[in-house]
């Protein structure tokens, strides 16, 4: 029998590509800070926190983070422990090749008349745009990749431990509650490496402050995401039939 032939095999890969074409895309989409109030057409919101103040001004990616945490999850129900260490490793492996291969884009002699055809269209220097949007910094690549597998590393632990206190009812909890540890260590991993160890040298305020409002919007967004985590489920039930989701979702508990 031919790998795809199982319904089974067909949901991991499906599920698999859903979640590393929403994390490629994450790194490469947040490169952009958008007002959030802007977005929503309504006055800004001026926080301050630890003597630092700010609006809400986030990296476009983190639209997209909320779905990477909800096929984590997804994945964790279905295929364990082991199933969400996989993707995640190879996730890593995708976003630094990603990365490599838009650095030696970059490196590319620009033509002259595409340099010439975008002037005319408003953009004085297109070869730096391009640099500029796909040749993020190191610091921030590495405390992003670093921060995402740490992340996802405390998730699946955190993930099973409440399964095996909780059974299987409460599937929100298990999620939800993964997610704020994961979440709660990602949020400021990735400004310390990026912001406070890089060049930028964040003082420590700024660090706390900054991660402390990342990591708030993150926990709504899970939390307004989990009637999407049950649809998914009821849909990949649907799909499999009831005995061999319940056959997968034995397995993955005792993984």
């Amino acid at each position: 029998m031919r790998t795809t032939d199982s319904k089974a095999n067909r949901l991991f890969i499906v599920l698999a590509g859903f979640f590393l074409t929403n994390a490629l895309l994450a790194e490469f989409v947040g490169a952009k800070i958008f007002s959030l109030e802007g977005t929503l057409g309504v006055a800004p919101v001026e926080w301050s926190l630890l003597g630092v103040s700010g609006n809400l001004n986030f990296t476009a990616g983190v639209l997209l983070w909320p779905f990477v945490f909800v096929m984590t999850d997804t994945i964790n129900e279905y295929f364990g422990r082991r199933g969400v260490q996989f993707i995640s490793w190879v996730v890593v492996a995708f976003i630094c090749y990603a990365f490599a291969a838009a650095y030696v884009t970059i490196a590319l002699a620009p033509a002259g008349f595409w340099v010439d055809a975008n002037r005319a269209l408003g953009v004085p220097d297109i070869q730096q745009a391009f640099a500029q949007i796909f040749g993020q910094g190191l610091w921030i690549i590495g405390g992003s990749v670093v921060a995402f597998l740490v992340g996802q590393l405390i998730d699946v632990v955190v993930f099973h431990r409440i399964r095996r206190a909780t059974g299987e009812r409460h599937v929100w909890l298990r999620a939800t509650g993964s997610t704020a540890v994961s979440q709660l260590v990602d949020s400021f991993v990735v400004l310390y490496i990026a912001f406070v160890l890089g060049p930028q040298k964040w003082p420590v305020a700024q660090f706390l402050a900054v991660g402390t409002v990342n990591y708030i919007y993150k926990m709504l967004a899970a939390i307004a995401l989990i009637p999407l985590l049950y649809l998914v489920r009821r849909l990949i039930k649907s799909y499999l039939g009831k005995a061999e989701a319940e056959r997968l979702e034995a397995e993955a508990a005792a993984d």
